[in-house]
């Protein structure tokens, strides 16, 4: 290999990670604002997407049937013009309002048949990014559709057990294959397909808390169940109750202690206080008697003595307390 050949690669190369890293840096990152919908027929609905990112790219919105391929709606170009594809285009119910960080679907006067998964997504270059999707549940008491789903309203466990959740499927006179489905709805994720034929968990925890549907494709059309609301007995809460009245008769307690500290200590002043004063009078006026005590010395000889005993005698003292 030439040096030119070397040269000619390694600038292809380095063109090549310069364009990739381009198309990272000015792709898509799009979501949407509700992840299910639950409306009634004749009724409409809005579905928001917002999107951050480069203006030259471009946007969709797909409408997904559970068990079907997906079906384009519409393209965003990039000076915001919606074009409309295949059935939609002739289908007025449908319209776009994009403007600056955001594109809203509509659909007007809902049908048994718009029920399914819509998606938002932007493209840049050969990058495809998707939004999480909203699912759409329409409900019509006046629908031709044999197919009933019928749900209990809620099930209560406790954590680490397990449940059974019940769907019942009423197929009439359709004598088409059905599917059926479950999806799980909670605030803290998307709607996702669950249900793995027959598959179970025995392990629940409060990850797995949150509102659950069953669904069914039949005779063309896909049917929402009401729902099943899964909860969990929060047992934690006693033991939060137990600790704050741990809590509040402590500290109660503590106050009184003090309260009681003070009184005693305050008493104890004003006894030691009294005591001072009662005994002030007292050494004052021993005091002032010590202060008025003379003394006088006496000195006695015996005179009858001779006076050869004289010197050797002991003078005799006798000491004189006058109180005045």
């Amino acid at each position: 290999m030439t040096s030119a050949q070397f040269v000619f690669y390694l600038t292809c190369l380095f063109l090549g990670e310069t364009a990739h890293t381009n198309d990272l840096k000015f792709s898509l990152s799009v979501h949407q604002e509700r992840h299910f919908v639950s409306t009634n027929t004749g009724d409409d609905v809005t579905l928001r997407c917002f999107y951050e990112g480069n203006d030259v790219a471009r946007l969709y919105w797909y409408k997904l049937h559970l068990g079907k391929e997906s079906k384009l709606i519409c393209t965003i170009t990039v000076d915001n013009q919606a074009i409309f594809n295949d059935e939609f285009k002739s289908d007025p119910r449908f319209t776009v309002n994009s403007e600056k960080g955001k594109i809203d679907l509509k659909i007007e006067d809902l049908d048994i048949s718009d029920s399914a998964t819509y998606y938002c997504a932007s493209s840049y270059g050969y990058m495809f990014a998707f939004a999480e999707g909203t699912v759409i549940d329409v409900k019509g008491s006046g629908s031709n559709i044999p197919t009933l789903v019928q749900q209990s309203a809620s099930e209560t466990i406790q954590p680490g057990g397990s449940v059974t959740l019940n769907c019942t499927v009423h197929t009439g006179t359709c004598d088409e294959e059905h599917s059926v489905y479950w999806f799980r709805d909670s605030e803290a994720s998307f709607p996702r397909i669950i249900y793995t034929h027959g598959g179970r968990n025995d392990h629940l925890n409060m990850s797995h808390a949150g509102t659950y549907y069953c669904a069914v494709a039949s005779c063309g059309h896909i049917l929402f169940g009401n729902g099943t609301k899964l909860e969990f007995e929060r047992n934690c809460c006693v033991f939060v109750y137990f600790l704050s009245g741990a809590l509040a008769f402590t500290t109660l307690l503590n106050v009184l202690m003090a309260f009681i500290l003070y009184v005693t200590h305050k008493r104890n002043s004003t006894k030691h206080a009294e005591s001072r004063s009662r005994i002030s009078p007292v050494s004052s006026a021993v005091a002032q008697n010590e202060e008025n005590i003379h003394y006088a010395a006496l000195k006695h000889h015996k005179a009858d003595r001779p006076r050869r005993l004289r010197n050797n005698s002991k003078a005799e003292c006798v000491y004189s307390s006058i109180k005045q």
